[in-house]
């Protein structure tokens, strides 16, 4: 019987969204989504969700989720990788649910345990009248498409403010790249020689 040559390949993402830091902030929850290109397809696993609404600690500035994420993608070609994109809400002091932050972060390549620290940010107003009459409103700008975040178009403009960090944890497996031609694996060069001498 002879082997079958694969046509695709699988990407595997497991993990959490483990919690956020935005000390001006508390009682936030988070969506996420995946971006990723035309040659990608899901298999299984949810492509999109929101987490629960967490406080921070009294000890700690950190807010926790432990949120799991499990999705398994096929392509044939790694153009497009996906991209995880989270967005974090949460009430501002008229009870309105308002964007806290907006961030994304490429799916690691190599298959084993990473962990990625987010950067968040949010859009501002251009006009100091746009800053107080969205405040006295509770309408902040926003997104209306929060995969807007991980693609470079139309984002050229916007003006932005940090704000905050997203913690997110991954295990990744991958299955026949290297049979497709991909090598994602460790490097096969040899490290650099530490047999410094100080004569």
């Amino acid at each position: 019987m002879a082997a079958v040559n694969p046509s695709v390949f699988l990407l595997t993402v497991n993990g959490q969204i483990e919690g956020a830091n935005f000390p001006e902030y508390d009682n936030l929850y988070c969506k996420y989504c995946y971006v990723y290109g035309h040659d990608w397809t899901p298999t299984s696993g949810l492509e999109e969700g929101i987490t629960q609404i967490t406080c921070k600690g009294s000890l700690s500035n950190n807010l926790i989720w432990n949120f799991p994420l499990e999705t398994t993608f096929k392509s044939t070609s790694p153009s497009g990788w996906p991209q995880l994109v989270v967005s974090v809400y949460g009430p501002d002091v008229f009870g309105n649910d308002v964007v806290r932050g907006y961030g994304a972060t490429h799916i690691p390549i190599t298959p084993g345990q990473h962990s990625r620290t987010i950067p968040m940010f949010v859009p501002e107003p251009t006009w100091r009248l746009q800053r107080f009459t969205s405040w006295l409103l509770g309408r902040r700008p926003e997104y209306t498409d929060p995969k807007v975040v991980a693609q470079g178009e139309g984002r050229g403009v916007t003006r932005v403010r940090s704000q905050g960090f997203v913690t997110v944890s991954f295990h990744i497996m991958t299955k026949d790249m290297k049979k497709l031609g991909y090598d994602t694996g460790p490097s096969s060069a040899q490290p650099y020689s530490t047999d410094w001498s100080a004569d």
